[in-house]
This record gives structure tokens, sequence and C-alpha cells, in this order.
């Protein structure tokens, strides 16, 4: 077991990683103080593990598993029933579940009564390596992702690999989607990944990636909390595309459809020069071992109109934070024109070789 604290202004952040991590620290909070949030597939799993710890007369309220849950409906509903169990402001919202959990149940704790104590509970790959660390809560509105939210950060994150077990290989896919991002970001991880890229999917190998990924998250939240200076922004290497293609098309998870952006947006480096071909190549191969086939789109041009309504971006121009070399990012700003041009362009590629 490690911790790890980001220290900010306003409050730290403790995040426990490693095996044995729930079973500890779980356990220390009030009982009569905690409302639990999580989905239907998390409950199913681990309903005994949230009575045993926080008692079987927790309240606790279940959302359908899934994207399409994070609305303002279930926002709505997760406040009202809140409301009905008279949780007052000393009260702790748990999110025990994967990011759409996280996500909601994270910008709930910060609405509530201007604020209540927050903490996450990850239970998959995904949210133990990224999205449980760093305060970012939002909900969809409108078919645009992640458009309402707030910067609140969990007082407690427990990243226990226990939970990965009972994940489906989907879940694991999604989660290296993530990883596979950090490895662009961080010389060390990127070395880990080459090191050990036949045995991504190894418990203890992931045990191992996810402390690292998440110390790497924390020292960038640490220095760029409210996403302001531009530190955070490079967390968002694949995700212009991906989010443009995972709101288009729908079919893939947010993890496959990040590896799937950073696979794009590759070609779009190396084809404007901000990414060495050497470098590229390597970045591919590790994107291969999770997702052997890359799929192409032959409508991509407007899955590409997506993106126009991503956060980084300025104006109408979007913003791409592509890889440049070892621990290396730069920001492309290109035209939609151009943008959907060199997307089709990587799009028809794939298919001829296939």
């Amino acid at each position: 077991m490690r911790d790890i604290t980001i220290e900010l202004l306003q409050q730290k952040s403790t995040i426990h990683c490693g095996a044995g991590t729930f079973e500890k620290y779980a356990a220390g909070f009030d009982q009569k103080n905690v409302f639990v949030v999580t989905d239907s597939n998390v409950f199913a799993w681990y309903r005994y593990d949230i009575w045993r710890m926080f008692g079987d007369k927790v309240p606790v309220y279940i959302i359908p598993a899934g994207e399409p849950s994070k609305n303002l409906r279930y926002l709505t509903a997760v406040l009202r029933e809140m409301l009905n169990h008279n949780m007052k402001r000393s009260c702790t919202v748990v999110a025990f579940g994967g990011g759409v959990v996280g996500d909601l149940a994270g910008l709930a704790a910060s609405l509530y009564m201007r604020g209540v104590h927050f903490v996450q509970i990850p239970t998959t790959l995904l949210a133990q390596v990224d999205s449980s660390v760093g305060g970012k809560t939002a909900i969809d509105f409108d078919g645009v992702k992640n458009i309402i939210g707030s910067f609140y950060q969990p007082e407690t994150v427990i990243a226990d690999p226990r939970f990965l077990s009972t994940l489906p290989e989907r879940e694991i896919r999604c989660g290296l989607g993530e990883i596979i991002k950090y490895g662009a970001l961080n010389r060390g991880i990127y070395g880990l990944l080459q090191t050990n890229i036949n045995n991504l999917k190894f418990p203890a190998f992931l045990e191992e990636i996810t402390y690292h990924c998440i110390k790497h998250k924390a020292e960038v939240v640490a220095a760029d909390e409210h996403d302001l200076n531009g530190v955070r922004k490079t967390l968002n290497l694949g995700h212009t595309t991906g989010h443009a293609l995972e709101l288009y098309y729908r079919k893939k998870s947010h993890g496959e459809f990040v590896l799937i952006g950073m696979y794009y947006e590759l070609y779009i480096a190396e084809k404007l020069g901000a990414c060495s071909k050497r470098y590229a190549s390597a970045l591919r191969n590790m994107i291969a071992a999770v997702i052997p086939k890359m799929p192409f789109y032959d409508d991509i041009a407007q899955a590409a109109e997506m993106a126009k309504y991503d956060k980084k971006n300025v104006g109408w121009d979007v913003s791409l934070v592509v890889p440049a070399d070892e621990g290396e990012t730069t920001e492309l700003i290109l035209p939609l024109e151009q943008y959907s041009k060199l997307l089709a362009e990587c799009s028809a590629m794939i298919k001829e070789g296939q």
C-alpha cells in the first residue's frame, strides 16, 4: 500500500493505492453520515461490501450503468434523495463505481448545501488511473460531453486492485487507453509499458502501473488544479478526437475511443512534423497491443464536427495535444476543415491497409 497526497490551496486530497486499501480505509467513515452513489452493475457485485463497510441502513442511490446516466435527470435524482434522507452538510458522499458514478456523485457533492465531504472508491481501471483523481466532475448535456461540471476535489480516493478482478476484458482495455496516454506523457511510464508490452493485463503489472499513473496525474493537478495555466491540458492527449468519435458513434467505451483518438492524432502530428516517425511508430505499437484492428470511419468528417465543442478549443479552431517525443507534448491548433481532412486521410489509409 502506498499513499499519494495532492497539496492544494483549499485542502489536500489523499489517494490510497494498492491491495488492502479498501479494507483498511473504507471502514473509517462515520456510518451515520454516509450517502453512497453507485450503479446497477457495481451494486450487483459489491452490495455486501457496501453494507459491511457502511452499514446495512446506509442510503444507497443506484443509477443505471453506463454513460447515458450521466445527465441532469440523475443528478437531480441524487440531490433529491440526499434531501429525502435529511443529509446534513457534515455528510460524506461516497462514489462507489466507475467514472460515470464518480462524475455524477462528485458534482452532486459539490452542489448539495454548497459542498459536502466527498470520497471516491473507483471500481474500474480507468477510474482508478484517471477520473477519480483531480476533482473534475461533470454531466453530459444536450449531446455535449462534460459540459456542465465543477472542480471538486475528493478528500480521499481508495484505489484497490481487488475490484479489477470482476471487470470484463473490455473494461480492462478501456483503462489501458488512459494508461497508454500516460505513457505518452511520462518517460518513466513509457519505459514500463515498453518493457511489459506482453504483460499489460497482468494484475501485478496493473497494480504497479496504476500507482505511477496516479502519481503523474497528482503532480499535474497540484501544478494546475483548475486547468488554467496549460499544464493540465496535457492530460487531454487523445481526448479531442476520442470525445468527438465517442459522441458521434457511441459504439465503444471511453478508453477505447481515447486510444483510437490517439492513433488518429498521431497521424496528424506526424504529417505536420510535430512527432517523429520513430516515436509515433512506437506509440502505435502500444495502441495495437490493446486494439489490434484500428477502426476506420467513412463518415469521419461528420464526426469531426463534434470536436467544435471541446473546451480546449481556441474559437472555432480545434486544439490537439499530441506527443512530440518521450515525455514531451505539443499543442496543434487547426482549422476544423483541415482537421476533418486529416482525419479522413487517416481513416482512408486504415481502410486501404485492411
